[in-house]
């Protein structure tokens, strides 16, 4: 029995980022015949307003909370002082869709790209700049990167995979969604423990 465990994430999403281990270790782990898909869910769309200090100062609270709960996580902390921060994260959403539609096998590089750059090296992942640049560093033609980023396609790409995301009943990423034979199952996160989820995945299942 073939079956798709989708992901629905934001290369934004702070909680994402903070899974990334433990989705790492659980995709080593899953059965062959268990196929792997993306799907992004979009945290926040297009916009060039400032970030409220109150949207900053909530977003560092869940910084400092998820490093409480998570062991290893690591946020800098100099972005709020370095960058312009504004509440949007589509361009990076656009810009995973960008990469993959080049080169399928770089998505979940780009994703980690951006989340580096915005956890760990204090850049702004929602500035095309910025994302054109990580494109470079994967190889990426600069040029056809930055005219997909923000073409009608991409746009209506992502559209599409938010509209799915919350038919599937994904409200918070990330979220994990089993589907066999045209029937969803969510699967609960754990942010420590790849086992919890893999006994998820296979309980009852032939997989």
């Amino acid at each position: 029995m073939m079956a798709v465990l989708w992901y629905i994430h934001d290369p934004m999403c702070s909680w994402c980022w903070a899974f990334r281990p433990v989705w790492d270790a659980l995709r080593r782990q899953l059965p062959d015949a268990v196929e792997v898909k993306y799907l992004l869910g979009g945290l926040a769309p297009d916009s060039d307003a400032p970030m409220s200090a109150a949207t900053q100062a909530m977003i560092r609270r869940h910084w400092q909370t998820i490093e409480k709960r998570v062991p290893g996580s690591r946020f800098n902390d100099d972005f709020w002082t370095l960058c312009s921060p504004r509440r949007s994260t589509y361009p990076a959403c656009r810009a995973v869709i960008a990469a993959a539609k080049q080169n399928p096998s770089l998505e979940d590089a780009m994703i980690l790209s951006i989340q580096q750059a915005y956890y760990l090296q204090a850049r702004n992942p929602s500035d095309d700049d910025v994302l054109i640049e990580l494109a470079s560093t994967l190889s990426l033609d600069s040029g056809r990167f930055r005219t997909d980023l923000n073409s009608a396609e991409t746009q209506a790409e992502l559209l599409s995979e938010i509209h799915t995301s919350r038919n599937m009943g994904v409200t918070g990423f990330p979220a994990l969604v089993l589907e066999v034979n045209g029937l969803y199952r969510h699967i609960r996160i754990d942010y420590n423990d790849a086992a919890v989820m893999l006994q998820q995945l296979t309980a009852g299942q032939e997989l």
